[in-house]
């Protein structure tokens, strides 16, 4: 997935560069700073960062990642929040360029960041959010590469609460949780039943089981060939969804983007007719072809699906659908917001 929110150390993380929200002279601090320059090593890379020497607001430099699982880490320096019109948004916004820029130059097919500038530099996490996930969709607009925003707090997140309101009140109204616990146990109790029934009246049914089974495959021999007339008429999910990017008269790359999905994986999808993909990345297909609700259902079954009612996340994307709101990164930042999986792959 090019584009995705975690939650999760970056520290740890199997990237080829994780991102150090530094200052500019490029000294041990606190924070996500203190952390990398840690679990580094901290004498190699408080050497290494003096040999570079400092960075400029806005700007990013990058050193090996040492004892980081990471190849390399990249130094970007954010703003130190103010009142918001000393062109803190600008700086921030350069920031995540900055770094995206000497992460391609540099080769590597993933990254990730932290929330730049949202600890004790005092930038208002859910403005910090917005400009970097504004920042991190133009890059890919016209790159390929693995990006990981590390988010702890759902406060971050630049979603309106107004739209936020709206959502719950959808999914309050619409999502039904699965009785799974009751309905199991109410079945085997109706079953157990039953059997103690028809125990009693078990030759009749054995007879009658005989002849129901000798007329069944009767039914069966003669619905066979219908059955394979009607599976070589339908189109397999690979073969609708190239249709719809074609209906479109979009480019390939256009669509899989739009949709948070890397080039690789729609690679997959193409030269394989019979690719069975997973839900979201069906759902992040629907969203970037802004296929209505029945559309999607259709999309989906292709591949094996239903939109249900009883998982959070078919509600969710049900709801934005509905509205016509196709922003993909909306939809997964209030998926994040309730702990679902994110569209796309």
């Amino acid at each position: 997935m090019p584009f995705t929110i975690i939650r999760q150390d970056i520290t740890r993380m199997k990237v080829d560069a994780i991102v150090n929200a530094a200052n500019t002279g490029l000294r041990m601090g606190g924070g996500v700073c203190g952390a990398v320059f840690r679990a580094a090593g901290m004498g190699e890379m408080i050497a290494a960062c003096a040999a570079v020497g400092g960075c400029k607001t806005g700007g990013a430099v990058i050193t090996p990642g040492f004892k980081l699982d990471a190849k390399y880490v990249i130094h970007a320096v954010g703003p130190v929040y103010q009142d918001g019109t000393k062109g803190e948004a600008a700086l921030l916004r350069s920031c995540y360029l900055s770094a995206l820029r000497l992460a391609k130059e540099n080769k590597c097919a993933s990254i990730a960041f932290p929330l730049i500038s949202s600890g004790i530099y005092s930038y208002p996490k859910a403005e910090a959010f917005g400009i970097a996930a504004a920042a991190i969709a133009d890059f890919l607009s016209e790159n390929e590469m693995d990006i990981y925003l590390a988010v702890f707090d759902k406060a971050a997140l630049s979603v309106s609460e107004t739209l936020m309101g709206e959502v719950k009140r959808f999914v309050d109204e619409n999502y039904v949780a699965e009785q799974t616990e009751y309905y199991s146990r109410s079945m085997s109790e109706a079953l157990l039943e039953r059997a103690m029934d028809l125990e009693a009246c078990m030759p009749a049914v054995q007879s009658v089981k005989a002849a129901g089974r000798a007329k069944k495959a009767a039914a069966a021999k003669a619905n066979k060939s219908l059955e394979s007339m009607i599976c070589d008429l339908d189109e397999s999910f690979s073969e609708t969804l190239l249709r719809l990017i074609d209906k479109t008269g979009e480019s390939d790359a256009a669509v899989y983007k739009r949709a948070n999905i890397d080039r690789r994986h729609f690679s997959k999808i193409r030269s394989n007719p019979a690719y069975v993909p997973s839900k979201r990345t069906v759902l992040a297909f629907a969203v970037a072809l802004h296929l209505s609700v029945e559309e999607t259902k259709d999309l989906l079954s292709r591949a094996g699906f239903a939109l249900s009612r009883s998982h959070k996340m078919d509600v969710i994307v049900e709801y934005f659908i509905r509205s016509g709101n196709y922003d993909i990164q909306t939809i997964n930042q209030v998926l994040f917001g309730y702990d679902q999986p994110l569209l796309g792959g």
